[in-house]
């Protein structure tokens, strides 16, 4: 074929360094704009972003000239450059080292979408661990308990 087409969708979930609760709803919006801008300019889609003061989620429809590893990393990196230039808190804002990825199909793009948008209403009933625990468990994702939240000791 001479052109490669197509439209895949991943449910990103990454986390605040040490899972702090350092996205502020004073911010947030503009933090989302700033991300959708990001990927949009690196040739992707963002169908749906959402989160919680600690950890965000991001639907989006993948170009597959970028792997997920680089995008992850260039979401991040740029985010959270953006969150220190801002002058948005004191001291630095980093990311958590790593990301869940999950791909679901066309047909889920709605449900997971609402499901990301609506994350407030979701943690009223299930915490960021038991909520992760969950998706790895139903994409069926072998895990070892004691890395999926390691965190660092704070001095």
């Amino acid at each position: 074929m001479a052109n490669t087409y197509t439209k895949i969708y991943v449910h990103f979930v990454f986390a605040v360094q040490h899972r702090q609760c350092l996205i502020k709803k004073a911010w947030k919006d503009e933090l989302y704009r700033y991300i959708n801008a990001t990927i949009t300019n690196k040739g992707h889609k963002l169908y749906a972003i959402g989160g919680m003061a600690d950890h965000l989620h991001l639907l989006v429809s993948m170009n597959p000239d970028q792997s997920m590893s680089s995008f992850i990393a260039d979401v991040k990196r740029s985010s959270a450059m953006w969150i220190n230039q801002m002058f948005l808190r004191p001291g630095i804002f980093a990311w958590q080292r790593g990301f869940g990825a999950f791909t679901y199909s066309k047909n889920d793009v709605h449900n997971v979408a609402n499901y990301i948008e609506n994350q407030e209403e979701h943690h009223r009933k299930r915490n960021f661990h038991d909520e992760y625990v969950k998706l790895l468990e139903k994409h069926e994702i072998e895990y070892d308990e004691r890395f999926v939240f390691k965190q660092v000791e704070k001095n």
